[in-house]
This record gives structure tokens, C-alpha cells and sequence, in this order.
């Protein structure tokens, strides 16, 4: 459905909000063709590809759902197990194969598998074996499904996104990372346990568009931007509870804070991971019901907001070189739509910036 021309405007000659919100992004390919069947593809059957399989099923976001991993024996397994649930869930077409043939069509892949940090392994030998490894994942999948779009979940996710995007030949609107959607996710759960509210009131203070004579709030995340790992960002300058901006707030009823009690919860964010899987030996269910959740949103059009990882020249003043990272992305049946203006303090910005050379840098030693 098409929005009527004053959709986006204030009116008759008026602005068009939708360019001032958001920040187009560059060199994009049109949506791909859809026939109204919806094909999903995940890469890799270990925990994080299965709990992502679990929930696309249980939320009934795909109509076709093709699983492939290179150990047979443990994919039949996965593939008989969840089609043996076929009577609790709605109608899904479940195969799986070691050969990548079996995505053909898809119009989504998530990518989830990844090599195993060895003991004493250094962090970018670890990542140049998953690089060997993508090499071997993404040219197969671009030839099957040349109009899917690419999710990718195995870490470090960013450089991973980069290196997808760089075997692709896909336009960078076309590749996604998982990125800090979930990361926004344990934030504003921190947040509201801190201040004991329910999560879902702490929100950014972006808002609005117009959808058919309808306003729509555009945005109701607190964002953790940047890398997903040590260098992100939190842009506590955006965050709200139940509508009012959490610091500015402070600062009028001259209630002290310290910066380190933010820190805190911040480093709790980056931490949470490591934490769970300390205790359970890996993470599951929570990148599963985010990668659901980006799904839903892209394949469904949505044209929600999320933090994720994408192409970043151009935006926030980074510039540094191609690098992939996370930023408020409106996401839709395209892949990557724009980029939101947030409006972030000038440390935030320069975070941010550093955050996208900590992971040029990276980059630099791969050689690709």
C-alpha cells in the first residue's frame, strides 16, 4: 500500500519528515519480487541457529524454512525434531540439507555458523578462520537466492557483516548484522530493573510519522550503538521513561548522578553475554527472539527502527573507509531503508567514531 502523497508532509508544499528523519542509504537495489511466499534460510544448527529456527516458527514468520549446517547427522536430527512438532505449530515447510541448493529462493538467510575460539587462540586468528569459513558460506548462498537479503548473527558480528557484504557483490542494503539489537535490548531491561519500571516505558524520545493521516511513534528504543562488543556506545542523551528525557530531567530537579553509575550499567550490557554464557556454557533464546524480531520487520515491512549493523560512511561524521557497525536503521521489505538523525552529544559522536575505528582496524589486518 502506497502513502498518500501528503503522508509524510505537513501539509500541502510541506516538508517531507520522512527526509529529515532519516538519512538515506547509498547505492541501494530495489526489494525483491514476492509471490507471497516467504522463505527463510539459517545457516548453521548449533544453539543460536536453532533458537532463531525455533522462535521464526513459533511466531509464524516464514512459510518455507530451510536449515543447513555441514554435519548431517545433527542437522536430520534438528530438521525431524521440529518437524515433529508440526501438529502445535502453524503450517511451515521444514527441509534441511549440507548442500546450499536447498536455499534457493530464499528471502531471507540467517547466517549463524562460526568457528570456535580454540584455548590460546588470539581473538584475530579466531577471525581469520571465520573469514576461511565465509568464504565457503556466502558466494553458494548469493548464487542461490541473488535477491535475499543477508542477516548476519556469527561474531564478531561486525567485521563478519563487512566481510558478507564484501563476498556478497550485494548492495550494503541488502546485508545486515545482528548488532546491538540485542545489546538495546539488555539495556533497557538494566535501565528499568535500576529504576524499577517496566522495560517496555523506557524508550528513546525520537518520534513521529505520518502513515495515512495517522501519527506513529518511529522509535521506542533506548540505543546501545556502535560495535557489538567493548567500543559501543550508549546514548543516554536519547533515553526516556515514560516519556520524559531521563538527564535532562535530572538536571532541572538538580538531582546529582554520576557518570560512573551509567558507566556501569553500560559495562553491565557488555558483559551480559559473557555472563550467561559462564553460567549455561552458551546464549540462546535472546539472540533468537531479536534475529525473530529484525525478521519480522523486513520481511514483513514494517519499517520499524532498529539498531543494526550496516554500512556506516557517511553517517554520525564516520568516513574512515568502508566499515559496518550499529546505527538506528529503518528496516522494511528493502533491508536497510535509512538511517535515523539522532541527535547525540558531541562525546557520544566522538565515541561513536572511535567505536568505527577500533573496527577499521581490524579490518586493516584482514587482506580482504
Amino acid at each position: 500500500m502506497q502513502k498518500s502523497a501528503s503522508a509524510s508532509s505537513l501539509g500541502p508544499g510541506g516538508i517531507d519528515l520522512s527526509q529529515i528523519f532519516f538519512k538515506p542509504t547509498q547505492n541501494t537495489s530495489t526489494p525483491s519480487p514476492t509471490n507471497g511466499h516467504t522463505k527463510i534460510s539459517v545457516i548453521g544448527t548449533g544453539n543460536v541457529g536453532m533458537a532463531i529456527a525455533q522462535t521464526i516458527l513459533t511466531q509464524d514468520l516464514a512459510d518455507e524454512l530451510a536449515l543447513v549446517d555441514a554435519k548431517p547427522d545433527k542437522l536430520r536430527g534438528e530438521m525431524l525434531d521440529l518437524q515433529h512438532a508440526a501438529a502445535f505449530l502453524p503450517r511451515t515447510r521444514i527441509l534441511a540439507s549440507t548442500d546450499y541448493s536447498a536455499t534457493v529462493g530464499s528471502d531471507l538467510c540467517i547466517v549463524t555458523a562460526g568457528a570456535r575460539q580454540i584455548p590460546g587462540e588470539s581473538r584475530l586468528n579466531l577471525l581469520q578462520r571465520n573469514v576461511e569459513m565465509f568464504q565457503g558460506i556466502i558466494p553458494p548462498l548469493s548464487r542461490c537466492s541473488p535477491d535475499t537479503i543477508l542477516m548476519i548473527v556469527s561474531n564478531p558480528v561486525d567485521v563478519l557483516t563487512y566481510v558478507a557484504w564484501k563476498l556478497s557483490g550485494f548492495p550494503s542494503n541488502r546485508v545486515i548484522g545482528s548488532g546491538t539489537n540485542l545489546d538495546s535490548s539488555r539495556f533497557r531491561f538494566l535501565i528499568a530493573d535500576h529504576l524499577d519500571v517496566n522495560a517496555q516505558d523506557v524508550q528513546g524520545v525520537f518520534k513521529v510519522e505520518e502513515v495515512h493521516n495517522k501519527w506513529q511513534e518511529l522509535s521506542k528504543e533506548a540505543y546501545i550503538v556502535g560495535e557489538h562488543g567493548d567500543s559501543s556506545v550508549a546514548l543516554w542523551s536519547s533515553i526516556s521513561v515514560g516519556g520524559v528525557p531521563v538527564l535532562s530531567f535530572l538536571k532541572k530537579q538538580q538531582i546529582p548522578y554520576e557518570k560512573e553509575a551509567l558507566e556501569k550499567i553500560h559495562k553491565a550490557v557488555v558483559e551480559s553475554a559473557d555472563e550467561v554464557i559462564s553460567l549455561k556454557g552458551y546464549t540462546s533464546w535472546a539472540i533468537g527472539y531479536s534475529a525473530a524480531n529484525l525478521a519480522r520487520s523486513i520481511l514483513r515491512d514494517q519499517r520499524k527502527i532498529h539498531p543494526v549493523s550496516v554500512l556506516a560512511n557517511g553517517f554520525y561524521g564516520i568516513g574512515d573507509g568502508d566499515v559496518f557497525l550499529s546505527l538506528p536503521a529503518l528496516l522494511g521489505r528493502g533491508g536497510v531503508l535509512g538511517v535515523t538523525n539522532v541527535h547525540l552529544t558531541d562525546e557520544e559522536a566522538e565515541r561513536l567514531r572511535d567505536s568505527a575505528r577500533t573496527i577499521s582496524e581490524v579490518q586493516s589486518q584482514l587482506g580482504l
